[in-house]
């Protein structure tokens, strides 16, 4: 058998990486060992580390003293289980490690370690192939790439729409060539929205070549944006630069300032004094909660099954699959990432099985 590894982040900075041996899962009743098959890496993994100790990411997956594993969506299977809610052989899709293996309590198909009490419920749930609306064989790389990413876009689409835009007239978004902005980017454009995208000069042709955005602008042409338009701003980039840039020319007119992500994790970030409203973290479990509350579990699946099968066409259509292999493959994309090294085309998936 293979040595169990775990690949860890250094907190402190994102990019440096080190892989580690790791103790194999040593079982309690109650408790399942799985093995990570694959798994997708994307600037969502960068926004987790960014945002690791604010919102709790580095709490699901214990590491030594000024590590973490970041966490990543793939695809797992049980090698051996002593809880009586799954069986060995079973293979789940949900919130994994950068590790060869791993252990969890399931309950139902929810993961009930004490270390993850109190943590998201979108996190700890793993839902089994043979049960998910949303697997298809074929497309299990676009699901590993998309599928967190889009239920964000998808919450971020209703959240703004369901506010009736804050009484704007468009919707700005940074990193406008991240999975996120642009998936949310389509759907608010589908509601016949008005959608601005903010990326880096490199990035423009690709963004442009989407179709979502009615305007594309490089981020050091900010102030050239009418400032007299009502809008809403939707931060994926996290740059404190950019952001003050937007805040500066809306100001007042700027309705809302909603904080989604840290894909520029690194950027410097100076003292703000930020005209116009201050920006509102978004964090996609709470709203989720709310809507399922709103809508009904059920409904709430149906709806996102809906959008999701929608999506798929542009998910293939905007994105070239790229494939590693083992976690050492994993640390050099998880350090690109972080670097800013990486095409927006490019889709990451690294493959363990």
């Amino acid at each position: 058998m293979a040595e169990a590894m775990d690949l860890l982040i250094k907190r402190t900075a994102l990019a440096e990486t080190k892989l580690a041996p790791a103790t194999p899962p040593d079982l309690a009743d109650g408790e399942a060992a799985l093995r990570v098959d694959a798994f997708s890496l994307t600037a969502n993994n960068v926004t987790y580390g960014a945002f690791g100790d604010f919102l709790k990411y580095w709490q699901f997956y214990p590491a030594p003293e000024g590590w973490g594993r970041v966490p990543v969506w793939g695809f797992a299977t049980v090698t051996e289980s002593r809880s009586p809610n799954v069986k060995a052989g079973e293979r789940f899709y949900g919130y994994l490690p950068m590790s060869t293996a791993f252990k969890i309590r399931p309950g139902g198909f929810a993961d009930e370690s004490p270390h993850r009490a109190g943590l998201s419920p979108v996190y700890n749930t793993y839902v089994p192939n043979a049960e998910d609306p949303l697997y298809t064989a074929e497309t299990e790389a676009l699901q590993m790439l998309f599928r967190p990413l889009f239920a964000t876009s998808f919450l971020i689409d209703d959240f703004i729409a369901d506010s009736a835009l804050f009484g704007a007239t468009q919707v700005i978004f940074s990193s406008a060539s991240a999975k996120t902005a642009y998936a949310a980017a389509q759907l608010l454009k589908a509601r016949g929205v008005k959608v601005v995208g903010l990326t880096s000069p490199g990035n423009v042709a690709f963004v442009k070549g989407l179709g979502f955005y009615d305007q594309v602008v490089p981020y050091s042409d900010i102030a050239s944006l009418d400032g007299s338009t009502s809008s809403v701003f939707v931060d994926i980039a996290g740059d404190a630069a950019v952001r003050l840039a937007v805040h500066q020319t809306f100001r007042d007119n700027l309705k809302y300032s909603c904080a989604v992500g840290a894909t520029h994790w690194d950027a410097p970030r100076p003292d703000e004094q930020l005209p116009g409203p201050q920006p509102q973290m978004f964090f996609a479990p709470s709203v989720a909660q709310k809507r399922v509350a709103d809508w009904g579990g059920a409904e709430f699946q149906r709806r996102l099954a809906a959008a999701w099968r929608a999506f798929l066409p542009t998910a293939a259509r905007t994105t070239q699959i790229v494939e590693g292999r083992g976690l050492p493959a994993a640390a050099s994309v998880f350090a690109d990432l972080a670097s800013g090294r990486t095409r927006p085309s490019d889709g990451h998936v690294i493959r363990l099985d």
